[in-house]
């Protein structure tokens, strides 16, 4: 019966721009999952009926971004789903995707340090949900002024790191001409408690007027420096040595020439 089977345990929302994944465990044995999503002020959706996994894609359900959700995952038998009995469930912890999905990594598209001006333009993470027209939104999209970006940057092989905050997909900044600096971007929703910070974005240097002792360091330049001093050692013996071969011979040639003549 329903009373024997093992309900689920460690029920976790996993949610990048709002692309939700309802997980829990146990694998289970001889019964099947069913995974029910309860909203506030929206009818129950079922999502992944029957399963043996122990994780559903729960993201094309939860569509009101703004609505707070509890998923109930049922213990159930395939022979037993139509029956009245109400089976044995686990109830979820309460989820709400516009407060708690993480914002994903933004995408650096140009970049680049002119003078004293540092442009970077960047592209904000898509999400799974499309607008009429068939195209993806993005999460500034849904979001709006709610959502503003940071970058971080700092001199190349210095630990001193300024920012910036923008709500478009541009920054300008202004640095110290001829020297390199690093950044990345980051997401922010400055309303939030939890979550405010999205995640980072791929490092990357400018390289204006990087010599290759910057690039490489020192070790490089000792190697070239002996490299250097081989090259002129062997240019000053090399002609040395020659010529002692050279005259060598010619002494043996002359002595050879003697000694038949001597005969």
């Amino acid at each position: 019966g329903y009373e024997e089977l093992p309900t689920a345990v460690n029920i976790t929302w996993s949610s990048i721009n709002f692309k939700t994944i309802l997980q829990w465990q146990p694998k289970p044995s001889g019964y099947f999952y069913t995974v029910e999503i309860h909203g506030r002020t929206s009818d129950i959706k079922r999502k992944c009926i029957l399963t043996s996994e122990t994780e559903c894609d729960v993201t094309d359900v939860l569509r009101n971004v703004k609505e707070t959700y509890t998923a109930h995952i049922l213990s159930v038998m395939p022979k037993e789903m139509d029956n009245y009995e109400e089976p044995p469930f686990a109830e979820s912890e309460k989820f709400t995707p516009y407060s708690q999905t993480v914002i994903g990594k933004p995408e650096i598209k140009d970049y680049s340090q002119k003078g004293s001006k540092l442009n970077v333009v960047f592209k904000d993470p898509l999400t799974p949900y499309i607008f009429p027209n068939g195209s993806f939104q993005s999460v500034q999209d849904i979001f709006q002024h709610d959502l503003e970006y940071k970058l971080y940057y700092w001199k190349d092989q210095s630990s001193g790191k300024k920012d910036v905050t923008t709500k478009s997909r541009e920054f300008e900044v202004s640095v110290d001409s001829g020297k390199n600096y690093c950044f990345y971007v980051q997401g922010i929703i400055p309303s939030r408690r939890e979550n405010r910070h999205g995640q980072e974005s791929t490092v990357l240097c400018t390289s204006v007027g990087r010599s290759i002792l910057d690039e490489y360091g020192t070790e490089v330049f000792i190697i070239i420096a002996v490299i250097a001093v081989a090259v002129i050692t062997l240019a000053i013996v090399l002609p040395v040595v020659l010529c002692k071969r050279k005259k060598a011979k010619k002494a043996r040639a002359v002595r050879e020439k003697e000694l038949l003549n001597g005969v």
